[in-house]
């Protein structure tokens, strides 16, 4: 069972109407654990979703956007590296696909939004906790092995930029840190 939650949109015009229908739209599906906030994104054009199974085998959102490159850019595809964004608290992969994936991707980087347990489309644990810093950003690790074949830009919003942050510090490869730590402007 789950429970759609509908929050009034008010107009900040004043009207004359002194009967005013107010539009409800669903913001928010609580699962019927009461544990999982999901909200289901629409895919933009050239957008696509993926399930990436984690080593727990719960599976985690990804929203993808691959590279469209300007033909007036002489810049070639493989000198920009892949960008994943990880979300903050009560968020998903879709905060960031809604504007920065299309964004990015117009100016030549495959984007990856990823979506935390139990956020968006992603599993949730049986645990009332979805996951611990730790566990985030082993998760996210897990992806960026496993499915980005170049270092990647990582870019965290709130929590999701302190995830990123334990991320980094707790890499074993210093060497990627140390060179190359902020990409070619």
């Amino acid at each position: 069972m789950a429970t759609t939650l509908c929050f009034p949109s008010y107009s900040l015009s004043r009207t004359t109407n002194s009967v005013q229908r107010i539009p409800l739209k669903p913001r928010a599906v609580l699962s019927s654990s009461g544990y999982k906030m999901g909200l289901s994104y629409p895919m933009k054009q050239g957008q696509s979703r993926l399930f990436h199974e984690l080593p727990s085998g719960l599976k985690m959102e990804v929203i993808t956007q691959k590279a469209k490159i300007p033909i007036e850019d002489k810049r070639e595809k493989g000198d920009r590296p892949p960008l994943v964004f990880i979300h903050g608290s009560f968020h998903a992969g879709w905060c960031w696909a809604e504007h920065w994936l299309p964004f990015f991707s117009n100016h030549g980087f495959d984007c990856y939004a990823l979506s935390l347990l139990a956020q968006g489309e992603s599993d949730s644990p049986a645990d009332k906790v979805a996951g611990t810093l730790q566990t985030h950003a082993a998760d996210i690790a897990h992806f960026i092995k496993t499915e980005i074949t170049s270092p990647a830009i990582l870019l965290g919003h709130s929590f999701g930029g302190l995830i990123v942050q334990y991320y980094i510090a707790s890499t074993r490869n210093r060497d990627i840190v140390d060179k190359n730590s902020h990409p070619e402007l």
